[in-house]
């Protein structure tokens, strides 16, 4: 692929729509490592939604692109998700999953507390700043996609948002949930080295990690099991991916 055909994805690949949906599907993403190597039956597929998807980008938006929120992220005044009402308002929505007041609220507090952060503004606002960037690069004879939250170019970082449950657990969800492979991918892609800004959904304690070289070589090998996964379990006629079982020892 050359430079002018790569460059005509990636502007195709601004709209979402055609990011996750079109053109984008015939790139590798980050997301496909974890299905590759724990659930390849489900590769390919699309994701079920649920809410802590919804909260991380509501906050992703509010933050990188409020011109959006509205439309992505229509509001349901229900008081919980179990309610009558709820369930009336995700009917109405065309069965898709809606953040309600109570979520919104919470979000809001988080994205207040970013925003009022100096050193968490130093990393996403500058002279020569992009968010939501879309990228492409080929890696281990494979084409790949990112997105990336911010381009910090005055610091040559990339910045990725994260909500996280529990900040001191974030080293463990970061393996568990492949960061370590997308940091690779997306240093790959974009040619920076990436930081995640994480913020606590309950405490809003705010947390910055960078990432070591063992952390981009662990997501490497990620990269490279799952494209073996891919070969032998999915795209090899021979083998029928029914019959496929995990194994480990203990």
């Amino acid at each position: 692929m050359n430079k002018t055909e790569q460059k005509k994805i990636v502007e195709l690949l601004r709209d979402d729509e055609e990011y996750y949906n079109g053109v984008g599907r015939e790139f590798r993403s980050n997301s496909d490592i974890y299905k590759l190597l724990n659930d390849p039956e489900s590769f390919g597929k699309p994701s079920g939604e649920n809410v802590n998807f919804i909260l991380g980008g509501y906050v992703h938006t509010a933050i990188l692109e409020p011109e959006k929120l509205i439309a992505n992220y229509p509001i349901s005044e229900a008081s919980s998700r179990v309610t009558k009402a709820y369930k009336e308002d995700i009917k109405a929505n065309g069965g898709k999953m809606m953040i309600t007041r109570k979520e919104v609220e919470k979000c809001t507090a988080m994205i207040d507390k970013i925003m009022d952060n100096s050193v968490c503004l130093s990393l996403l606002t500058g002279e020569d700043v992009i968010t939501e960037e879309p990228g492409i690069k080929e890696i281990e004879g494979v084409w790949w996609k990112g997105k990336a939250d911010c381009i910090n170019k005055d610091q040559e970082l990339l910045v990725d948002i994260k909500t996280t449950a529990d900040v001191s657990k974030f080293r463990k969800s970061a393996s568990l949930y492949n960061y370590d492979s997308q940091a690779y991918i997306y240093r790959e892609i974009f040619g920076y080295d990436l930081v995640f800004l994480v913020i606590c959904k309950k405490t809003l304690q705010i947390a910055i990690y960078d990432c070591s070289e063992e952390f981009y070589s662990r997501g490497e090998q990620k990269v490279i099991e799952a494209l073996e996964a891919y070969e032998t379990l999915v795209n090899d006629p021979l083998f029928d991916i029914k019959d496929f079982v995990k194994t480990d020892t203990l």
